[in-house]
């Protein structure tokens, strides 16, 4: 859907209260249209709503009449510029023709820095994973739901073994 559609849904949806879902069209929006300001901005005033700093600042972020307390909220809770560098959903190169100047000066900053950080230069399109990976946890332990999901499991196949076999028993009487 073309980006004034949208947008004119998400007004439809604002005034009709529908904030979640206002919310929900914007962060599709800054997805498929990362360099527009439009969503950026609106999505920043959505979480102002909800009062949420750390992500007004992370849609701002880009953006030089920004407000410095939710700047700050955003460099708190995304803590390292990698996690930063992910947070702001860019995916084009960070060139001053294409966005304002501030924009293009943020994004090289964040990437120069997200390079140093782990020792090696990224690029917009070659950014770790957003989630994390299932596998085995960094520190070894299990959760209680893991634990009991294996219990579960063993359970299950003990009586499943149980049946087949009183099965087998009864076919040879």
């Amino acid at each position: 859907m073309p980006l004034n559609d949208t947008l004119a849904r998400v007004d439809a949806d604002l005034a009709a209260g529908r904030v979640p879902v206002a919310r929900q069209r914007l962060r599709g929006l800054v997805s498929s249209y990362p360099h527009e300001p439009a969503p950026r901005r609106r999505l920043a005033a959505v979480y102002r709503l909800y009062g949420d700093a750390a992500e007004a600042g992370r849609w701002m972020y880009l953006e030089e009449d920004r407000a410095p307390q939710e700047t700050a909220a955003f460099e708190e809770r995304y803590a390292t510029h990698l996690r930063r560098m992910v947070a702001v959903a860019w995916r084009d190169p960070e060139s001053p023709d294409e966005v304002p100047a501030f924009a293009a000066q943020q994004l090289t900053s964040l990437r120069t820095a997200a390079s140093d950080e782990i020792g090696y230069p990224l690029d917009w399109e070659g950014l770790p994973a957003r989630r994390r990976k299932p596998g085995p946890r960094e520190d070894g332990g299990t959760t209680v739901g893991e634990s009991a999901a294996a219990v579960g499991c063993a359970v299950a196949v003990i009586a499943f073994l149980a049946i087949w076999v009183n099965g087998l028993i009864d076919l040879f009487d």
